[in-house]
């Protein structure tokens, strides 16, 4: 990767009961965040031509998926979502250029794949920014089970010239999920449901 990197971040969490305190429905959600802090190239500066942080991202999906893929420790992972947080010299448009398919789809292939499009959301900050990533089922958007959130602050990050690149997973729904819809045994054969 042609990236001038500064440093990688990884979360967890492992949640046993709910807000109330009631204890899980089957097994714990587990949720797991990696975070990338790259040079911004585009800093202080616009261009039409995004290419300098395009055209390795697929490099950089790779290393994020064998990253998460370690992290969970081979659990199956259920849910994920996308975000960046751009630094003060940049524009929301540089994160979203490390966001693109090119750098989800070796993420979707270490986890195991996935149908549905990969929820995402971004903006610009400084260090002690804090981003909510929202998480959707990978297979099929509207599985409401799954709607989700991982919140990630960065202490240090971004700087203004940085971009922090992030992408969390989660190994099963909310807990006690209750507001009926489309069940995750039930997306066999839907096609994503894009």
């Amino acid at each position: 990767m042609k990236y001038h990197i500064r440093s990688w971040s990884t979360f967890s969490e492992e949640i046993l009961a709910n807000e109330t305190g009631e204890a899980a429905d089957g097994a714990p959600v587990r949720k797991f965040a990696v975070v990338c802090v790259l040079e911004n190239p585009y800093a202080g500066r616009f261009s039409r031509d995004l290419s300098l942080l395009i055209n390795d991202s697929a490099k950089l999906g790779q290393e994020f998926g064998s990253r998460l893929k370690a992290l969970s420790a081979d659990l199956p992972i259920t849910s994920y979502g996308k975000a960046c947080v751009v630094g003060t010299a940049g524009e929301y448009e540089h994160g979203n250029a490390l966001l693109t398919t090119q750098f989800a789809d070796p993420v979707r292939a270490s986890l195991g794949g996935g149908k549905a499009w990969i929820s995402s959301t971004g903006k610009r900050g400084g260090p002690g920014t804090t981003i909510d990533v929202p998480l959707a089922h990978k297979d099929a958007l509207y599985v409401r089970s799954h709607y989700d959130t991982m919140t990630i602050t960065l202490h240090d990050a971004p700087m203004p010239n940085e971009i922090a690149v992030i992408f969390c997973t989660a190994t099963r729904g909310r807990l006690h999920a209750r507001l009926g819809g489309l069940l995750a045994a039930d997306i066999k054969g839907l096609d994503g449901l894009r």
